[in-house]
């Protein structure tokens, strides 16, 4: 529990250039949701059997209290999702018993369905996009906001459309972070920068 949490953290601090730092993460709406879900996840593999009964009873209510609440995200404690699970952002958000890989990102309004076979790793889920029925999805897959994948993804693959069936080589984009002010003033002077020395080497 406590090496997939870490791993979560880290990723959710390198996810965004402007919230950077673990004070900053624990301070996201959707931090409570991954530690009830993590937690959740431990106790029905706890063998304990009095502790684990009433462990079930706080990671429920924890549960109810996160989606009604907070930040409106159902994940199920069945579900087995790899570490590096980042929730971009909240509402809506619902996951089933699915085995997921490594590295994914949820934004809001997410349906994973239960019938779901796998996801693989490094798989980025675009705002209300639902994967229903049992199927199959491969790892570096982007799916496009508002697509319903009805069908197997392969890997490397950018999946859109209602039904998905438009499948573009290229899966996943990369991490762009949220650019400050500075940083686009040192990338502006980094291109002038850039510039001059084309000039140069043309004369």
């Amino acid at each position: 529990m406590f090496d997939n949490l870490r791993a979560d953290f880290r990723a959710a601090s390198t996810h965004r250039a402007l919230e950077r730092g673990w004070w900053r993460v624990l301070l996201r709406m959707e931090t409570p949701a991954v530690v009830q879900y993590r937690f959740a996840h431990w106790v029905l593999k706890l063998k304990v059997p009095v502790v684990k009964q009433i462990l079930l009873v706080i990671s429920l209510i924890w549960q109810r209290i996160d989606q009604i609440l907070l930040a409106g995200i159902l994940i199920s404690p069945d579900a087995e999702i790899g570490p590096g699970m980042i929730l971009h952002t909240g509402y809506g958000l619902s996951i089933g018993p699915v085995k997921i890989g490594s590295n994914c990102t949820f934004n809001s309004g997410v349906l994973i369905g239960t019938a779901v076979k796998s996801i693989g790793d490094n798989v980025y889920f675009g705002a209300h996009s639902k994967i229903i029925g049992p199927v199959t999805i491969g790892n570096n897959v982007l799916i496009v906001t508002n697509s319903v994948v009805l069908t197997d993804v392969k890997d490397n693959t950018t999946a859109m459309g209602v039904p998905a069936r438009i499948r573009l080589p290229g899966g996943r984009p990369k991490k762009m972070p949220w650019k400050t002010l500075d940083a686009k003033q040192q990338e502006n002077s980094n291109g002038a920068k850039r510039t001059a020395e084309e000039k140069r080497v043309e004369a």
